[in-house]
């Protein structure tokens, strides 16, 4: 027999864009834990991603004594995943979880990015293993800890068609004939038609195949154009600023001015699917994805560009930036405080819940069908469940096995949960 409530051992990666030292969120939550005795902050090192899962590139596993794998602990207790999620999700029956939950603090722009859908990612994977190595496709959900800023979906045309007329350095590394044909559909009703999308595809890959010595001689004209005025924090001016200081001369920094740019506020979030290009450029979040690493890059990045492929694999469903927001619930639906809320993606792969305990106050979550992983990112407390309890803090991680109702306790404490139930 083994507990259904049980803290594991997530993993860290020190990828440059992370945030240095005791500015990173991932720093705090490892140092505030005692999950690794070894940890040592370093000051002049970026701490850009906490692990929590079963990912082969870097697998959870059980604290000391155990050291075992989360994976081969859950393939040995199949019941800790349930029934329903392993006959749903077949990688399950191996003790691999259907999602991949992260904390991220990010300093330095990620590149401009997409996710392949599953058939796409299975095809790349076959292709090109050592660049795409896995099968699975990665839709993704990020949570807002602190303010953060990204790059997310294509703007309306008509925000595009904008940019293109006011700014002369986008419109010389489009040729004109495709540049004419976009502002021409871009006038039209329907944004979502094939010839809007075929237009839209046209214009971003002329964009991203642009000559290399024409980006670098436009961007540093733009560069130079908009130093002049101070840039408000958070305008295009400023963002193309900040975009071009960490990475010079690239072309992704163009795509300020095809991608929606938004805040978020601590608690709310987003939503990315197949086919949507992001880059996030700022803030600490929590991140929760199907269990993928799959990632199509096109530019602000050093790591290999692989344009035609992000090209391809695109939506091109231009809209306002409110398409990819998430709207939170109670959870459970029958609810009536606000201590518990419910993220939910239109995907069977996880949903995510924000817990905030004042002092001395309880929440139950009733049983879910499926397995759990719960990050504490402030305060400390209890888990309770079946008459077992297990103290937790800042920085813990632990996982809710199938079917296991819990009792939530303590002094202002702060968790996010992401389970999955068939």
């Amino acid at each position: 027999m083994t507990s259904s409530v049980f803290k594991i051992v997530p993993t860290t990666q020190q990828y440059d864009w992370g945030k240095i030292g005791s500015k990173s969120a991932v720093a705090q939550l490892v140092s505030s834990s005692k999950f690794d005795s070894n940890f040592v902050l370093d000051e002049s090192k970026p701490y850009a991603e906490l692990w929590m899962g079963t990912h082969p590139t870097s697998p959870s596993h059980l604290p000391s004594p155990s050291r075992s794998t989360l994976s081969s602990h859950l393939k040995s207790y199949p019941s800790l995943i349930g029934d329903r999620v392993a006959e749903k999700f077949p990688d399950a029956k191996e003790g691999n979880l259907p999602f991949l939950f992260k904390v991220l603090s990010i300093e330095k722009a990620l590149s401009i990015q997409t996710h392949p859908d599953k058939k796409t990612a299975q095809t790349l994977h076959a292709q090109l293993p050592h660049i795409y190595k896995d099968d699975n496709h990665k839709p993704e959900l990020a949570l807002a800890l602190t303010p953060f800023r990204a790059l997310c979906g294509f703007k309306p045309l008509s925000n595009i068609a904008k940019y293109l007329f006011i700014t002369p350095e986008l419109s010389a590394l489009i040729p004109k004939a495709i540049t004419e044909n976009f502002l021409s559909v871009s006038s039209g009703s329907d944004s979502t038609s094939p010839e809007a999308k075929a237009a839209l595809k046209d214009l971003f890959s002329a964009l991203m195949n642009a000559d290399e010595t024409l980006i670098k001689g436009q961007l540093e004209a733009l560069v130079h154009r908009y130093q002049s005025p101070s840039s408000e924090d958070g305008s295009i001016e400023e963002l193309v600023l900040r975009l071009n200081s960490q990475f010079p001369g690239d072309v992704g920094v163009f795509c300020a001015f095809i991608l929606n740019y938004i805040t978020l506020s601590p608690g709310e979030a987003i939503f990315l699917g197949a086919g949507e290009p992001h880059a996030y450029v700022s803030g600490d979040i929590i991140e929760c994805m199907a269990n993928s690493d799959n990632v199509i890059r096109a530019g602000l990045t050093p790591k290999l560009r692989d344009i035609p492929n992000l090209v391809a694999g695109l939506t091109y469903v231009p809209a306002e930036a409110t398409r990819h927001r998430v709207q939170p619930s109670p959870f459970p639906p029958s609810s009536t405080t606000s201590v518990s809320t419910l993220y939910d993606p239109p995907i069977p792969e996880f949903s995510v819940v924000q817990v905030r305990l004042d002092s001395q106050a309880q929440e139950s979550h009733p049983p879910v069908k499926g397995p759990s992983l719960t990050v504490v990112t402030k305060g400390k407390g209890m888990v309770s469940w079946n008459g077992d309890t297990l103290q937790i803090e800042r920085g813990d991680v632990f996982f809710i096995g199938a079917d296991t109702g819990v009792q939530l306790e303590g002094e202002d404490l702060v968790l996010y949960r992401a389970f999955v139930e068939a």
